[in-house]
């Protein structure tokens, strides 16, 4: 039955395609824009990095300087710690690619890619400021409160899966005996690290330009069918987060619809960071709870913000 309802939904996009060819090559070429003008020059270079980071085997400097600290906030190993940082930092999918990296070097158990992936693949802090506060909400004021909230809301959901994750006091490798072998830098290296990086780049890529298209389907529908344009925004975050941003809504209604939908990520993210984890096998439906989760999260203490703060 389940295959049966993929099918016709594939079906149904290939014939809205066929018939809607101008559409089609309008959402391409906005999901190519936003990859090449955006994503690209703000990921690319983070993935080279955190690649040289992980081939080298470098991530022990971070690894025992942050390690102890975030040990005691998080209940993470010290390499678990890396993938805190990234994926507080970087923003989508970098949290969720680092966590994958380390759970198949054997570097952390897959029981701890699991709990850092319900909290360590979030927005970057960049994005935030530029692209929610100073371009959308065009409040300066709102800075700081969103950052906190967004920042504060995946903590707050680590505090609830850490009761469900960690079995033991310690973290346990999946492999003790395993040590990743340490690659000196050099162009080799540099050129599997960026190789790798444009294989990461060109599937969020290609994420990106398939959920404009199917953004830009349904926004022709919404046209017969006005309520349509109220889930549009899910299906990715960047379009989403400029979606709501212009519909005629109170701020009281529309700034917690902002940070929910910017801490959930969007339907695009989600995809993105199945294909990130694929391979170290870690279960995607946790994380679409969790990430659920902090929207949740986000969007009340966004009105407790309005209401009782700002």
């Amino acid at each position: 039955m389940k295959k049966i309802a993929i099918s016709i939904m594939i079906l149904f996009c290939f014939v809205a395609m066929l018939f809607s060819p101008k559409t089609v090559f309008i959402g391409a070429r906005e999901g190519l824009l936003l990859w090449f003008q955006i994503l690209l020059p703000t990921l690319f270079p983070f993935l080279i990095i955190t690649n040289l980071l992980l081939y080298t085997d470098s991530i022990f400097l971070i690894s025992n300087i942050a390690g102890p600290i975030l040990h005691g906030v998080f209940k993470v190993s010290k390499n678990g710690s890396f993938a805190v940082i990234t994926g507080f930092l970087c923003g989508y999918p970098i949290g969720a690619k680092v966590t994958a990296n380390l759970v198949e070097n054997g570097q952390i158990s897959k029981e701890e890619g699991c709990y850092l992936l319900s909290f360590c693949n979030n927005t970057s802090p960049v994005f935030i400021l530029n692209y929610l506060v100073w371009k959308t909400l065009k409040q300066d004021d709102l800075m700081l409160p969103s950052l906190i909230i967004l920042i504060l809301s995946p903590i707050l959901i680590s505090m609830i899966t850490r009761r469900w994750y960690i079995r033991k006091k310690q973290w346990i490798v999946t492999d003790p005996t395993y040590h990743l072998a340490k690659k000196k830098l050099n162009f080799g290296i540099l050129d599997e690290c960026i190789m790798n990086s444009f294989e990461t780049i060109t599937q969020v890529g290609g994420y990106i330009i398939l959920f404009s298209v199917l953004l830009a389907l349904f926004q022709k529908i919404a046209f017969e069918f006005p309520m349509i344009e109220y889930i549009l925004p899910i299906f990715e975050v960047t379009n989403g987060i400029l979606l709501l941003g212009e519909m005629d809504i109170p701020i009281i209604i529309q700034y917690p619809l902002l940070l929910a939908l910017t801490s959930f990520g969007g339907l695009c993210s989600i995809a993105q960071t199945q294909c990130m984890v694929q391979k170290a096998e870690l279960p995607i439906i946790p994380y679409v709870i969790e990430k659920l989760a902090t929207a949740l999260a986000a969007s009340l203490l966004a009105v407790i913000y309005l209401f009782y703060i700002h």
